[in-house]
């Protein structure tokens, strides 16, 4: 009922996965991660308890293939679950239990693993997989891994139709104000087209919560100053520094205001724009 990739970055810092299905809230179920340790994905009839005890066998120094190989001694429902796991390394293991609803099976290799049920057919994880291979290694973790689901999507997908996707990225201090280690927490829990809506929700998570580039910056001399402060004031704001905070962009503009991104700088004028066309 579930296709699904979880893989680790190239560059070994980040791990994450990947999901879609005909099944609310999907991303409540399946997937799981922690930075330095690994990812983990749980489905077909998910055992959750795995998440926890997979991630533990990987803390403790196990290898995917070695945590997959003791969660399945212990389950007796085995033939009826489907699981993919990367660990710190990047080796991967799968399982697809010979319950699982047809189509169902999955591909591993450096770095990720690909795994699917009741699916319209084997294509699913083959289109995933070349979408995944074809992209660049140097892209965002989150990026990659959308690429490769909305390839799986496109290729049919889970046979019983559309409803929830769901995307989680783990990286060392990379949470908000760098706290914690999700760097990417994106679910789509019942919606017509889960995945399209998970990559809007994806380019908003860019902007809000990841920081501007040294390209982006543009730096705010008197004059422009002069002119956000304006700007602010025009839309009912106290100042530019409380209309950054009120709209939640303080990754992309430098707490003394030395320095604007170019979107931000972008938005403003154009809310500006908008309200002085709204005033005529």
């Amino acid at each position: 009922m579930t296709f699904s990739i979880v893989a680790r970055s190239a560059d070994g810092e980040s791990w994450g996965v990947a999901v879609a299905s005909k099944f609310l809230a999907v991303g409540s179920a399946v997937p799981a991660a922690v930075a330095g340790v690994g990812a983990i994905a749980t489905q077909a009839s998910a055992n959750v308890a795995y998440k926890g005890l997979a991630l533990s066998h990987l803390d403790d120094g196990a290898t995917a293939a070695v945590a997959l190989q003791r969660l399945l001694e212990e389950d007796e429902g085995r033939d009826h679950r489907q699981v993919g796991i990367v660990d710190v390394d990047g080796n991967a293991a799968s399982h697809t239990g010979e319950a699982c609803l047809d189509w169902a099976g999955s591909v591993i290799g450096d770095g990720y693993a690909i795994q699917g049920n009741i699916l319209t057919g084997s294509e699913v994880v083959e289109a995933m997989e070349a979408a995944w291979l074809d992209s660049s290694p140097e892209a965002p973790l989150a990026h990659r891994l959308l690429e490769a689901l909305t390839a799986g999507d496109a290729a049919g997908g889970d046979s019983r139709g559309r409803q929830a996707a769901a995307l989680l990225v783990v990286k060392d201090e990379a949470g908000y104000d760098g706290l914690d280690d999700i760097a990417v927490d994106l679910r789509v829990d019942d919606h017509p087209d889960p995945v399209t809506e998970l990559a809007r929700l994806l380019a908003l998570s860019d902007l809000y919560l990841t920081a501007s580039t040294e390209e982006e910056k543009v730096p705010v001399t008197a004059e422009l100053l002069e002119e956000l402060e304006g700007l602010a004031r025009a839309g009912g704001h106290r100042d530019f520094a409380a209309w950054v905070g009120t709209e939640n962009y303080e990754m992309r503009v430098a707490a003394d205001s030395s320095w604007i991104d170019v979107r931000i700088l972008e938005i403003i004028r154009d809310t500006e724009a908008d309200i002085t066309e709204a005033d005529i």
